[in-house]
């Protein structure tokens, strides 16, 4: 299921999107273990204002602003009264509603085994000519749709209850710590009907009929020795993303290493192999440029033996590729030198749209760090938060 490759002309769209977002400010969106944090900043993105926390005590696992119409917020919570659930906000925070039905799988029938959402994982704003709808991921993976601005939500397409998919999701003690997820989830911005997703475990997908059917996307993919890679529940992406000035590249960032693919083509290439052999490519993060297809960032963690998950001895960097991967730059300037044996999850990381790009970058000892300068330097834009589980960012009038 391929699409034809029209690339569109990145560099050309540089000095109109200066212009475009030269007086838009940038908001970062920051979503952790006990709360909610959204942080101002001003047009040249050197003082911030916290407005937070938001539901304090509370699961947050990701919150995203609605681009459709530039006010609207989507928290995707867990309570410890009601569990699972959506909390929506059309006033940028002022006030919130709670989702009248909040993604849920279907009652299992009798004598079968049924299953509950631990929480929601992953929210993303549906095309732009479907203005009031949302996806959603969960943990277990269920794949979720709201056509009301996400205030109530129903199964979408086949992927919950299919036997074949379900026997890639594999059971809900297997893979991620913390559980499951379905994330990722990508809408082409040419075209509603053309999606894709990705499950940790069980691989990535893609549909070009709104849902009626998928094509697993994994070939190139490497899986862990000793296992089949010809079986999508053994492919486990941590991230994925879409470059937003050429939607026939998507990267990658995998438990076994880091990836392109360019469309039509149905193969990845793992490009992670050109980072330094003392860092390798492991790690959860993927960030793509706004405008520059060749552009991409990733935030490595020590893979090795145990699986530490914390940066390489102690020592946190980025690294940015700016020829598609073919090789790779340190970027550390400003980050701690030793002694810093945190990581970055994979909704952690992200860009502005900016000229020159910013990126954000939210740590698990509750640190948000910025650049404006795409990592060139990096500073402490707060300290001391909860552990941070997802970071966006939003550009505002």
């Amino acid at each position: 299921m391929a699409r034809t490759n029209k690339k569109s002309p990145a560099r050309k769209q540089k000095s109109a999107a200066r212009s475009k977002t030269a007086s838009r400010r940038v908001v970062v969106l920051v979503a952790t273990r006990k709360g909610a944090w959204l942080f101002h900043g001003d047009k040249q993105r050197k003082t911030w204002r916290a407005d937070g926390p938001h539901f304090l005590g509370q699961i947050i696992q990701h919150l995203v602003l609605d681009p459709r119409d530039g006010r609207t917020l989507l928290a995707a919570a867990k309570t410890g009264h009601l569990g699972p659930t959506i909390f929506r906000s059309t006033d940028f925070g002022k006030t919130w509603k709670e989702a009248r039905k909040p993604p849920a799988f279907a009652k299992a029938k009798e004598g079968e085994n049924g299953r509950a959402v631990d929480h929601t994982f992953w929210l993303t704003p549906c095309h732009a000519n479907e203005p009031q709808a949302w996806y959603a991921g969960t943990s277990p993976q269920g794949l979720f749709r709201s056509d009301d601005g996400g205030d109530t939500w129903e199964p979408f397409s086949i992927i919950n209850e299919d036997p074949q998919f379900r026997s890639w999701m594999g059971s809900e003690q297997d893979g991620t710590p913390d559980g499951p997820k379905m994330h990722s989830i990508i809408v082409d911005p040419r075209d509603p009907k053309h999606l894709y997703f990705a499950m940790s475990g069980g691989g990535v997908h893609e549909t070009l009929d709104h849902g009626r059917t998928w094509s697993a996307l994994v070939k190139g993919m490497e899986v862990v020795e000793g296992f089949d890679a010809a079986n999508n529940a053994f492919h486990d992406p941590h991230c994925m993303q879409m470059c937003p000035g050429n939607p026939d590249r998507l990267y990658q960032q995998n438990h076994c290493g880091i990836y392109r693919i360019d469309r039509p083509s149905n193969k990845w290439t793992r490009i992670g192999k050109h980072m330094p052999k003392s860092v390798g490519d492991v790690g959860f993060p993927m960030v793509v440029h706004p405008r520059d297809d060749d552009t991409a960032w990733v935030f490595p963690m020590d893979g090795t033996a145990v699986w530490p998950r914390t940066s390489p001895e102690g020592k946190p960097a980025a690294y940015v590729t700016r020829n598609g991967g073919k090789t790779w730059q340190r970027l550390d300037a400003g980050l701690p030198k030793n002694q810093a044996w945190w990581t970055v999850k994979r909704q952690s990381m992200t860009a502005d749209a900016q000229n020159p790009v910013g990126l954000y970058l939210g740590t698990t000892s509750g640190e948000l760090w910025m650049s404006r300068d795409e990592g060139k330097r990096w500073a402490c834009l707060a300290r001391h938060l909860p552990e941070i589980y997802a970071v966006e960012a939003a550009e505002v009038g």
